[in-house]
Parts: structure tokens; sequence; C-alpha cells
């Protein structure tokens, strides 16, 4: 027989999503902007949220530790005391100006599922099941404070890079200061490790950062795999003149370089089944409105459902950008500030997923829909220890990164049904 969750009152899965939604709310109010979202690694706001999370994790009963990389992680043990664990969990940073549920709904349903899923025991609560139940809130998942992301999942899946320590926000702190000032210890960023033998798996609910659930009319989806991506700053160099005294045939104007350089981006990414290239960032220097502009700055953000569909059309926009600067007279160079390739949700976790999906429909409905995520998450970084999966729930419009990003009470009280049927169908696995 397949697991199922005991007889609940019917009121349960509403007042948990209820309760969720508020606790975004109350975590919307920590921001260093005041009038709209903000937190980034290692600030004032991330030590808040982490101590909130911390509250609300030792409320259903786990016990709760920072670790050397800054995520806040509740475990509700086995009573099997060396028993693996199953991680559950997303992001509580932000980007800036953003909604109030990219990550956190993640984070807050997992805390539910405990709620849900736990058992009284002597000391406290344990989890029922073959393994123990760990819910971590990630810590800079966006990378919006150094330009690196996935820093936090990266560290607990023991990919941390030296290099980054030398990374620098807009004020010109270095990652190695921010930690220090923050707490942690640089040297120690290894006991955020995991081991592999230590997991079961990852399991992550998110909003669809994109619309096929809303055009759907569905709640609740499957996630096949996460996109994979590269980011470039690209700099177009030219030569700044006098706007006045400079004859079109003589200009090397660098904006207008970069201007094309973003539209061939589109052009081709248009062309192409499931890549997304976007340049979210332009920059003209010396700035001034009566100089033509001598060099210009841009960012490339490239994704794709396969690494290699994805470097082919990077190979193409270089060789377009090498024909636009040629006819202008202008030079460019790139460099590549992230690169993650695309991660498989495994097959279990992707049957589990459904399995739960599956409990909150109707007899006889139609399967879920099975989603490829364009947008990144932290099971990008887990996925080098241990399986990902991964289940969506629908967002309105689409829109995310955004104050109106959104999320309705009644699918997140779906959500949290099917991820707790979910891990209960991978508890039967287990036995």
């Amino acid at each position: 027989m397949s697991p199922r969750l005991p007889e609940l009152p019917p009121d349960v899965f509403p007042a948990a999503a209820r309760r969720v939604m508020a606790r975004c709310d109350e975590l919307a109010r920590v921001t260093a902007t005041p009038g709209r979202i903000e937190r980034v690694y290692l600030s004032t706001e991330h030590a808040r949220v982490n101590r909130l999370a911390a509250e609300w994790m030792r409320e259903v009963g786990m016990t709760t530790s920072q670790d050397a990389a800054g995520n806040q992680i509740g475990r509700l043990a086995a009573s099997e005391p060396h028993a693996p664990a199953l991680m559950l969990g997303s992001h509580l940073d932000t980007v800036p100006d953003a909604g109030r549920f990219d990550g956190i709904v993640g984070v807050l349903m997992a805390l539910e599922i405990v709620r849900l899923l736990r058992a009284p025991h002597a000391d406290g609560w344990i989890s029922p099941l073959p393994f123990a139940l760990e819910v971590v809130a990630f810590s800079d998942e966006e990378g919006t404070r150094f330009g690196k992301a996935l820093l936090g999942s990266s560290a607990v899946a023991g990919t941390w890079s030296d290099e980054w320590w030398s990374l620098t926000d807009a004020d010109g702190t270095t990652l190695r200061e921010a930690f220090r000032e923050f707490g942690l210890d640089p040297g120690r960023i290894g006991e955020a490790a995991r081991r592999p033998d230590e997991l079961v798996g990852y399991l992550e609910a998110h909003i669809e950062q994109g619309p096929e659930l809303d055009r759907r009319g569905e709640s609740l989806a499957v996630v096949s795999s996460i996109a994979s991506a590269r980011r470039f700053q690209l700099v177009i160099e030219g030569e700044a003149r006098h706007a006045g005294g400079t004859p079109y045939d003589m200009r090397r104007d660098a904006l207008l370089g970069a201007s094309e350089a973003a539209l061939a981006v589109e052009r081709i990414c248009r062309g192409e089944h499931h890549i997304i290239g976007t340049v979210g960032q332009l920059e003209a220097f010396p700035g001034a409105v009566n100089i033509v502009p001598g060099e210009a700055h841009l960012s490339l953000d490239l994704r794709g459902e396969y690494d290699g569909s994805r470097d082919r059309v990077w190979d193409e926009i270089s060789a377009d950008l090498d024909g636009i600067m040629g006819v202008r007279g202008l030079r460019w160079h790139a460099r590549e500030v992230h690169n993650a390739a695309a991660v498989m949700c495994a097959p279990l976790l992707r049957d589990v997923v459904r399995e739960g999906i599956l409990e909150t429909l109707p007899r006889g409905a139609d399967e879920p829909a099975t989603i490829f995520s364009r947008a990144g998450h932290d099971g990008m970084a887990i996925g080098a220890i241990t399986d990902v999966g991964m289940l969506f729930l629908r967002n309105p419009d689409g829109i995310s990164h955004h104050p109106d990003e959104a999320v309705s009470i009644g699918d997140v009280s779906l959500g949290i049904r099917a991820l707790a049927e979910s891990v209960l169908h991978l508890a039967a696995e287990h036995r």
C-alpha cells in the first residue's frame, strides 16, 4: 500500500498555508531598504532572518545551528541515531526590490512538513521516518552582494573555491572581510560541507518563476531539471570624443556597439528552443551627455536546458559580436563570472513528487505537469552530493524577482500536502 498521512482535521493544510503566508509577510519586513525587500548575504538582515528561522525551527521540535557559511539549519533526528537525513528547504536572501515568496516559501513550507510528520518522544520530538529531517535556509542563492550565486549551498556541497574570498561588494568589502564582520571564520568554511552518506536527498518547494502552470490552470508541477547557466561581464571599448564635433564616420561609439550586442543576444536566443539570454545591466563611460561613449559594460545571463546547447549559443553570440565590433571599429572582451551545469532531478525524487501531487488531485485526474526550471536554485549546488527533487507552485502571471510576485494560499495548502505525501512515499521506498 502507498503511505498516507493520518486522518487530519480538514483545516490542517489551510492553517499551515496561512502560517506560511503570514511568515512571508513577517520576513518581508526585514529589509535593508524601507519600502522594498532587500536582504543580502552576511548583512544584519541576514542575521535577523536566521534568528527568526531558528526560532520557528525550535518551535516544531528541531535542534538548530548556523553553519560555517551562515546557512541556518534545523534537524529533527530519527530514532536511529546515525540515520541519514532528508534535506528540505530553500533560501532567505533576495534580489533588490524583491518579491516575498522566491525561496522563502520553500523554507517555510519545509517547516510545516516537519510539523505534520514529527512524532512525540520522551525528549521532545523525533522523525518517525527511516531518516532524519533537516530544514536548511540557505544564505546566498541569489548572489546579489558579491556577484556569485549559490555561495551558501556551494559550501554545503563542499565545492567552495578559495578564489571567491577576494570577491568584493559595491562598497569594496571583500567576502573574507564580510565573513569576519558577520562573526564567521573564513578558515572554518570547510566545516559547512556535508558528506553524501549523511543525506538521502534534497527536496525543495518553490514558486515557478514563469507562467506555464498559470497558463495550464494547474497548481503544482514536478520539476524535471534545473537550467544550466553562464554569466558574463562584457566590456566594449571604443573612443570617447566630443559629441558635437565628431562626425558619424569617425565615431567609435561603445554604447551603440553594446546596444547592438544586446539585440543580437535576443535575436539568437529567440531562435533557440529552451535557451534564454538576458542583458540585465548596461552602463556607458564616461557617462556625460556631450561625450561619445568610449566604453560600455554589459552583463549577459545565459541559460539552457542542456549544457551543450547553452555553450553552442554562447559561441554563436561571440561570433556575432566579433562581426558587430569589427564593423564599428570597436574591441570587446568578456569575463565569465558564473558557470553552473544543468542538474537533472533524480528519477526517484521526480516519482515521489509526482505521487505527492496526485494525492491532492481528484481520482482519475490527468498526470501533473512536468516542467523544466529555467531559473537557478540551490539544488544546482546540492546535486553534487545528493539526489535533488523539486516541486513547483503556480505563480500568477509568472512574475518573479519583483514586488508583484505572488502565490495563493490555496496553492500553498495543496503544495504542503503534496510535499508531505512526497516525503512519505520516499520513506516507503527507503523502508
